[in-house]
């Protein structure tokens, strides 16, 4: 199957608030729900769609006719390309009736490793979410990363020793949460966390930790000292908090201030091998993608990721060889043109 024929299928299995959309630009979606769409005006994931969209690639073809290489490493492992399946949950609530949290992230971490790639998996209410990613994170070789939402500290710990259980090469905790009701609703409170809080937390880990959720040079920094090895550039708590940028727009300016320093990652509208490309050039080592990783799974499973995967690969290879770059190392910023460029 390829991927059109997979969100055809897709369409039967989702709704009603996603719509397996020919183009996933969140305007299907738009205000409408703290998952595929947002609240109030519900534009921040057609704003993310639409930064991808104004960069262009610099054609360049006088170099070595020879093939190119997607494959990255990233925190001690080689993958296909360095791409991520982002953290997703609430899957019934959100997509559809056919995966539950559990079967949903048990599906995803295999069909991410047989692909080639690894999935972030999600949290939520239900602590068993994080039970059942741990063990199928451990039937993985670890090819995957379990986040861990901004829980309470005594949570926190609960969670960590469960995900732990499945030897994880990296944990990450989706930090832009924080503004989540059922997190503002704790006792003792969940939510927003010090610099001095990060740190306990990714001492907790014992691989590397990943802050999900920064979208300034300043959030970057707290991260670094906080003592993440990788950060997501992402403003999925745009989904309660309207009005934020785009994560193209500011992903250079992060990327030149800790780019040296430790793994930067982006998420929010990506959706092709050639934005894969413009997030890397822009300064970022891998990318996440959510949403039409979502569709690929309810329309085709396992099948479904291989199809998306193999054509964001072909759609890489594309880019990389129309602009001069052999390897995932040799894409520069001024292969690109546009924002923050």
């Amino acid at each position: 199957m390829n991927v059109k024929e997979v969100l055809n299928a897709a369409r039967g299995n989702v709704g009603p608030y996603c719509k397996a959309c020919p183009v996933c630009d969140g305007r299907g979606c738009k205000n409408q729900i703290p998952g595929p769409g947002a609240k109030g005006t519900g534009t921040v994931a057609i704003r993310n769609f639409e930064g991808w969209q104004k960069i262009h690639l610099n054609l360049d073809t006088i170099c070595e006719n020879t093939p190119v290489d997607t494959s990255a490493q990233l925190f001690g492992r080689t993958f296909r390309l360095p791409v991520f399946a982002a953290p997703i949950g609430a899957m019934k609530s959100h997509y559809g009736e056919k995966y539950g949290d559990l079967e949903y992230n048990d599906l995803l971490v295999s069909a991410c490793r047989e692909a080639g790639i690894a999935a972030f998996t999600g949290d939520g209410l239900n602590i068993e979410i994080m039970r059942s990613a741990g063990e199928a994170l451990k039937q993985n070789d670890g090819v995957g990363v379990p986040t861990i939402k901004p829980w309470n500290m005594e949570n926190v710990r609960e969670r960590m020793e469960l995900v732990k259980a499945g030897n994880p090469f990296a944990i990450a905790m989706d930090i832009d949460a924080a503004g989540l009701p059922f997190l503002k609703n704790m006792t003792p409170p969940a939510g927003r966390k010090t610099t001095e809080e990060l740190r306990e937390i990714a001492q907790m880990t014992d691989v590397p930790f990943i802050i999900k959720g920064i979208m300034t040079v300043k959030g970057a920094m707290k991260a670094l000292e906080a003592g993440a090895k990788g950060i997501v550039v992402s403003n999925h708590g745009g989904r309660v908090l309207d009005h934020c940028p785009a994560t193209a727009d500011v992903l250079p300016e992060i990327a030149d201030a800790v780019g040296g320093k430790m793994t930067v990652l982006v998420d929010g509208g990506i959706r092709s091998g050639h934005d894969v490309f413009k997030a890397l050039a822009l300064g970022a080592h891998g990318v996440l993608i959510g949403r039409p990783v979502v569709n690929m799974v309810y329309g085709a499973g396992k099948d479904g990721v291989e199809a998306y995967v193999s054509q964001l690969q072909s759609e890489l290879e594309d880019a990389m060889m129309m602009t001069g770059a052999h390897t995932i190392g040799e894409i520069t910023r001024d292969m690109v043109r546009g924002s923050g460029n």
